[in-house]
């Protein structure tokens, strides 16, 4: 099957952030895909700031607010963060200059750079990290790549493949900590039950001599028709950013109780990162509570936490162009990484998802 890319319009979008659209696609129908990579963080020693500084500053002062604009949490963390916990979803974007935009993205975001992640997980008390390529680079895990190389072996990537991909350049992949590849069902033209199920069962096929594992973003009826073909996968399936599921909607919408019985199951997991995209009511997002807490009643063996930072808008604002810069929403991610808290009240519990979960899945 070929895996054209598509562009996404919903991609790195929160749902309370405007409202959803339609995809744009580019070329033939495609599958997404992203992989997973080692390595991360240290202190910044007082000389790699103010080097840091004076790069940003002569790359004049479009560069220098774009370094800055990245959200850092303004409430600190309210419970004890165990040794070795993972931000299993986050993203960077690296300077334009060094790694360019593909053609085809539809937002063009503001830098978040390898500095300011590490700013951001000291700020949580995180020591490991993911990172997600962005649909704005294409298939160009470039940017990923070179962010992994410096965060060194605490971190792990997620990355966009298509099948023009050769094995060998899988496995460079895998070199710095590929540990699996992301499919995107997120309303891009996709709609036929049948071409979503070629698609994640070409892509079982693809990894199937890799120790990988597959990440889904979709929503729950992706999740419906994709059931079966899941319970039979040899390798785990990971759906992100709570699957789609509005929390609006609670628990009793549709699709919600087969995510639930797969997480159960042991054969899928669930992230339960980015709330701010599934819930509108700010800067809490309090009502996503009983989905997380009915995903982490049902296996906390299977449940990951993200931030989704550096929290890029990818909704389309009247006179926006694809290639104007997209401010970066301001999320409260300290706020946020408390309600995990209300959402696991056992501290055990806690562990089991923040260190022990994303340790197995991704290979610390």
């Amino acid at each position: 099957m070929n895996l054209l890319i598509c562009a996404d319009a919903l991609i790195d979008r929160p749902a309370g952030v405007g409202r959803e659209r339609q995809a744009k696609s580019y070329g033939l129908p495609m599958m997404l895909m992203e992989t997973s990579s080692s390595g991360f963080s240290r202190k910044l020693t007082r000389r790699e700031l103010l080097i840091g500084g004076l790069a940003a500053a002569l790359s004049g002062p479009g560069a220098m607010r774009a370094l800055a604009s990245a959200a850092q949490p303004a409430t600190p963390v309210s419970f004890g963060v165990p040794r070795d916990a993972c931000d299993c979803h986050t993203h960077v974007f690296c300077d334009p200059r060094r790694f360019p935009f593909w053609s085809g993205r539809t937002y063009t975001p503001e830098t978040a750079t390898v500095n300011e992640t590490r700013a951001l997980h000291r700020a949580l008390h995180v020591d490991r990290i993911v990172l997600v390529s962005s649909l704005v680079y294409g298939t160009d895990n470039s940017c990923m790549v070179d962010a992994l190389r410096q965060l060194g072996h605490r971190a792990r990537g997620i990355a966009l493949i298509d099948d023009h991909l050769s094995d060998t350049e899988l496995d460079a992949l895998a070199h710095v900590g590929v540990r699996g590849i992301r499919l995107n069902f997120v309303d891009f033209g996709v709609p036929d039950k049948v071409i979503i199920r070629q698609r994640f069962q070409a892509a079982v096929k693809r990894l199937s001599r890799r120790d990988w594992h597959i990440q889904i973003y979709s929503g729950l009826s992706v999740v419906e028709v994709l059931q079966d073909d899941v319970m039979a996968a040899p390798l785990p399936i990971v759906f992100d950013h709570f699957a789609g599921a509005r929390a609006s909607l609670g628990t009793s919408q549709p699709g919600f109780d087969v995510l639930v019985k797969l997480i159960r199951s042991g054969k899928a997991y669930a992230k339960v990162s980015g709330a701010y995209r599934v819930s509108d009511r700010a800067p809490e997002y309090s009502d996503v509570t009983p989905l997380a807490q009915a995903l982490i009643a049902a296996n906390p063996q299977r449940i990951l936490w993200g931030t989704d930072w550096p929290h890029p808008d990818s909704s389309r604002v009247p006179g926006r162009r694809p290639i104007d810069t997209a401010p970066l929403l301001q999320i409260d991610d300290g706020l946020l990484f408390n309600q995990l808290r209300v959402w696991a009240p056992n501290e055990d519990v806690r562990k089991t998802i923040l260190v022990e979960n994303p340790a197995r899945l991704y290979g610390f």
